[in-house]
């Protein structure tokens, strides 16, 4: 199953979060960066060693930290991932079959990290609008 047709963020929810936290927001998200990476990481060894109960943590935690930010792709994928580990530990199966939503998360984190760094960033808005103000006044002066 792609998870590419599925909202990447909930922005209501991201905003309403935002405005929840107030001026640990940035501090909270930072945190949420690090943490993401380290789950990612974690998930992507636990499938290279087919090691599925190894799965089931940082999916887990994945999950409940991208659905704080309504990062919506990557907790569905994150769940997903969590849901079947569970369910292959009970059935003492590897996890081959989840290697197509493995393969689908670091790219969703990135994505997803980027969005929140745009939106929250105001140098990243500034400079885009900066360079966007350049771009158009190009041909200033030229014939």
């Amino acid at each position: 199953m792609s998870f590419q047709d599925v909202e990447l963020v909930d922005w209501a929810e991201f905003d309403s979060v935002r405005e929840e936290l107030g001026s640990n927001f940035a501090r909270i998200l930072r945190y949420f960066s690090e943490d993401g990476v380290k789950s990612v990481e974690a998930i992507e060894k636990a499938i290279r060693e087919k090691m599925t109960a190894a799965l089931i943590v940082p999916a887990h935690t994945l999950k409940g930290e991208s659905l704080q930010f309504g990062a919506v792709r990557l907790s569905m994928i994150a769940e997903k991932i969590e849901m079947t580990a569970r369910h292959l530990v009970e059935i003492q199966q590897t996890p081959e079959e989840l290697v197509p939503e493995a393969a689908e998360l670091r790219p969703a984190f990135k994505e997803t990290m980027e969005s929140l760094e745009k939106a929250t960033n105001p140098l990243v808005q500034r400079r885009n609008g900066f360079a966007e103000r350049e771009a158009a006044n190009q041909k200033f002066g030229r014939l």
